[in-house]
């Protein structure tokens, strides 16, 4: 309980230190579709505008076709490329048979970050009640790179950008974020 008047923090928002300096993280964003194209890729578009307005570096951004064998491709290219911390994907992430973003990351992963697909669901199930259960978002890291997958709709990557990702990738985020422990994740 809060002392005084002071309101309750929501629940899922940050505290941020402002005596710690804001670091930027290089975040590439990849929406998985077989339709969007650049003029109608709404979701990544509202990925893209968060990252930039949060002050991040937008390291890139593509589209890629439903196909595991393309996405996982494109994941390792990112993993591998020293100038992007974080892969933040949108789409894919369903029950039918073209939904295959969340198999291409696990392929990646070296470590599944449970907590995130939690935190999801849990933000969701505010907004869409028990339809969150369709939602197969996920969170990994590889090669000291960090990997998220949203669903396809703009709702979803506003709430999993809103209520977690702009949190946990800011460096002044108490009591604790993954901006700090990146320099740690490929620690033997």
């Amino acid at each position: 309980m809060m002392e005084g008047n002071e309101p309750e923090p929501a629940y899922f928002e940050g505290r941020i230190d402002e005596k710690i300096a804001f670091v930027p993280v290089r975040i590439a964003v990849l929406t998985v579709s077989d339709t969007r194209t650049s003029e109608n890729d709404r979701s990544g578009d509202v990925l893209a505008t968060r990252v930039a307005d949060a002050g991040h570096v937008l390291a890139d951004r593509k589209i890629v076709r439903d196909e595991k064998d393309l996405l996982v491709a494109q994941l390792r290219s990112w993993i591998d490329d020293a100038e992007i911390d974080v892969v933040i994907s949108t789409g894919g992430t369903g029950l039918t048979g073209r939904d295959v973003t969340v198999e291409a990351h696990q392929a990646v992963y070296e470590k599944e970050i449970e907590g995130f697909a939690a935190l999801f669901h849990m933000v969701s199930a505010e907004k869409i009640g028990t339809s969150t259960m369709q939602s197969r978002a996920c969170g990994g890291v590889a090669k000291g790179t960090y990997l998220f997958a949203l669903p396809g709709s703009p709702g979803a990557c506003k709430d999993g950008w809103d209520e977690i990702l702009r949190w946990q990738l800011d460096v002044r985020h108490r009591p604790c974020n993954l901006v700090e422990i990146m320099p740690r994740l490929t620690e033997s």
